[in-house]
């Protein structure tokens, strides 16, 4: 039985309506999947970085490694990374240095040796620099590796998606010998090490990233090497970066090899790991990141282009009941107004509709786009209409032929007329 659900937003001029709710051992690329193949946890919690929250154990140990790396240190050497010098005895080197205690279990010795190793790693490799190297990868920016906003604690977003690499020419031209390799793992890092520069590095800041990773199409066995040696550089010397990571478009597979390694992690890192299946990413998504910074080609608003001037206009979020039809109605528009909408369900295969309704009694009602059936993988619905009397827009998404709950967002801005003279281009 058909339920029709209208949701009446009253139109204030000019704006988009703003939401209204609410020691470890190396792991190869694919053992990690593995890990990670059933993990839905959302529970995972950042460690402190407040030194008066800390237990006395962990004070002690913080204490005893800037001492330690203080007398390893000569006078004329300098100790920094990211541009925080790790002796000053401020809070942002007490940050850094937690983070490589934590990654060595608090235990003083491993810490120290990790942390001077990725130091002499940091000055071989050039990390400190390298964000300002043209490496020559535009094709792979925004598509392959690349930060985009944050999600809705602050943190920012690094995606990640290797499916181009499918494309054997693609595959050849990026890997196709040792040299092109260490090109590509330089770049990776590079990205990796943009994301890091938006951090705080304060207690009770934003001190690391969410990384999301699309598995569709990635071609496993032939990235291989080059995954192994971009998690090895990772694990050894960017320790505790990463708040979640968020594997999206899972293959089933995945999930019948996890009981084989799931005796061997620790709750801590199964709750930094989200998985989701192939059709539900905007679901898991919009859990951990708003739909206007939600990349287009992952169910969101986001287009490439949208932080290149303001922020993005905030979505109002909704969910769309399977066996459901759901009416979002815009009053109030003027005659002679512009207005311009996104909107988009997440996994669609729903039904869409967009209608003006005329005030005036005896006006017929005008199709803007006449009802059609949205295909799984389409990108959000971008359309504007002027109208010429005031009336209301009707946006229908009909999901009366599933019985799936689906998860939508949508944003619009009204324009006056150029006649009244108050015209908003916002």
């Amino acid at each position: 039985m058909e339920a029709s659900s209208p949701i009446s937003l009253p139109q204030t001029p000019n704006e988009y309506h703003p939401q209204a709710s609410p020691k470890p051992s190396k792991k190869s690329f694919v053992s990690s999947l593995k890990e990670a193949a059933t993990f839905k946890s959302s529970s995972f919690r950042e460690d402190t970085y407040v030194i008066s929250k800390l237990k006395s154990p962990e004070s002690k140990a913080l204490q005893e490694l800037k001492e330690k790396l203080s007398s390893s240190t000569s006078s004329n050497e300098s100790v920094s990374m990211w541009g925080v010098s790790l002796l000053s005895g401020d809070e942002t080197a007490d940050v850094i240095l937690l983070k490589f205690l934590r990654a060595r279990d608090f235990k003083v010795a491993d810490a120290l040796t990790m942390l001077q190793k990725c130091l002499a790693w940091r000055k071989e490799f050039g990390a400190e620099d390298i964000i300002e190297e043209d490496l020559g990868f535009k094709e792979l920016e925004g598509v392959v590796a690349y930060m985009y906003a944050c999600d809705r604690e602050g943190h920012p977003v690094c995606y990640n998606a290797y499916g181009v690499f499918k494309d054997k020419e693609m595959y050849d031209r990026i890997f196709g010998d040792e040299e092109k390799l260490k090109k590509f793992l330089r770049w990776r890092v590079q990205v990796l090490e943009r994301g890091i520069h938006l951090l705080y590095f304060k207690p009770g800041g934003v001190n690391s990233i969410i990384q999301v990773t699309d598995l569709k199409d990635m071609p496993k066995r032939e990235l291989r090497v080059a995954s192994n040696q971009i998690l090895s550089v990772f694990q050894d010397n960017y320790p505790e970066m990463v708040a979640r990571k968020v594997f999206i478009n899972v293959p089933w597979y995945f999930s019948m090899l996890y009981s084989m390694f799931s005796p061997f992690l620790t709750q801590r890192t199964k709750s930094k790991f989200v998985i989701s299946k192939e059709g539900n990413v905007a679901e898991t998504l919009y859990k951990f990141i708003k739909p206007e910074n939600v990349p287009v080609q992952f169910g969101g608003l986001a287009r490439p282009n949208d932080l290149d001037n303001d922020p993005p206009k905030p979505a109002s979020e909704f969910n769309v009941k399977g066996g459901e039809k759901v009416n979002l109605e815009i009053d109030g528009i003027e005659g002679g107004a512009t207005i311009t909408w996104d909107i988009v369900v997440g996994g669609w295969e729903v039904e869409y509709s967009a209608e003006f309704i005329p005030m005036m009694e005896g006006s017929y009602t005008i199709a803007i786009e006449k009802p059609r059936k949205i295909a799984a993988l389409e990108e959000p619905v971008h359309n504007s209409f002027t109208s010429k009397e005031a009336g209301k827009m009707v946006l229908s998404i009909d999901n009366t032929g599933s019985r799936k709950k689906k998860v939508a967002a949508y944003r619009y801005i009204v324009r006056k007329s150029n006649l009244s003279g108050n015209n908003n281009n916002k």
